[in-house]
C-alpha cells in the first residue's frame, strides 16, 4: 500500500514538473514573439467549418471540414501538437485562400498516420510532413496513433521548413517547383501566393491538436 502510494506521488510529481517545464517554454516563446491562436476554451479567431471543430479538455478536436485563422499570414512560424487516430487524416494550410483546395490554392503540409496500411502505396510526397504534392518528407518520424507529435512549420518568402518530433523533416524552396513544376504534375497556383489563412484541413477522421501558436516573420 505505502509503495503505491508513493508511486502515484512520484508519478504526480513527474506531471507537474512537466507542466512546469511546458509553461516555461510557452512563457519564452511568448518573449521570442509567438502568440496563441487557440485559448484551449473557445474557437475564438477561428472561422469555416466551427461547427465541425469542438473543443474537448482543452484540445482542438477536428470532426471534418476546413477551420482556418480570421487572420492572414505571410511568412511565419507555427509551432503544434497533433494526436492522430489510427488512419488519421488531416493537414495544415498555409497561405490559403478561403476557396477551393488549400493543397492546390495555398500549400498543405500532410498530417497522417504514414504507417496504416490504407497509405501503404501512396507517394512520397503524400506522407505525413510533405509539402502536398511538391516536395516528400523523410519518413519514420511520426508517433503511433494515440501519442502526441509535436510540430514547427516555417514559411519565409519561398522556403518552407518541417520539423517534427526534433527531426528536421523537409527543407525546400518551392521556386523550383514554381519555375519547373511540381512532383504530382498538377497545376498549384498557391506556390506563388505572398499571404493567405492558417488552417486545419479535415478529412473525417478526429485528429485532436493542441498548443498552436505562430509567430510572424517580418
Amino acid at each position: 500500500m505505502l509503495r503505491s502510494a508513493l508511486l502515484v506521488l512520484c508519478g504526480l510529481a513527474l506531471i507537474a514538473n512537466v507542466v512546469r517545464a511546458d509553461e516555461k517554454e510557452l512563457a519564452k516563446e511568448k518573449g521570442e514573439g509567438f502568440v496563441s491562436l487557440f485559448d484551449g476554451k473557445t474557437l475564438e479567431g477561428w472561422q469555416g467549418a466551427t461547427k465541425e471543430y469542438v473543443v474537448e479538455d482543452g484540445m482542438l478536436v477536428c470532426k471534418g471540414g476546413k477551420l482556418f485563422t480570421k487572420k492572414e499570414y505571410s511568412d511565419f512560424v507555427i509551432r503544434f501538437e497533433f494526436k492522430l487516430p489510427a488512419g488519421g487524416n488531416n493537414g495544415l494550410g498555409l497561405r490559403a485562400p478561403l476557396e477551393g483546395d488549400p493543397a492546390y490554392a495555398g500549400m498543405e503540409i500532410q498530417i497522417l498516420d504514414d504507417n496504416d496500411e490504407q497509405y501503404a502505396k501512396l507517394k512520397p510526397y503524400q506522407y505525413c510532413g510533405s509539402v502536398y504534392g511538391v516536395a516528400p518528407a523523410k519518413r519514420g518520424f511520426v508517433k503511433k496513433p494515440g501519442d502526441w507529435n509535436v510540430e514547427e512549420v516555417s514559411v519565409q518568402g519561398t522556403k518552407v521548413k518541417v520539423t517534427l518530433n526534433g527531426e528536421l523533416i523537409v527543407d525546400t524552396d518551392v521556386a523550383e517547383a514554381i519555375e519547373k513544376g511540381t512532383l504530382d504534375g498538377n497545376q498549384h497556383p498557391g506556390l506563388k501566393r505572398k499571404s493567405g489563412f492558417v488552417g486545419f484541413l479535415g478529412h473525417g477522421s478526429p485528429v485532436a491538436f493542441r498548443n498552436i501558436r505562430i509567430k510572424e516573420l517580418k
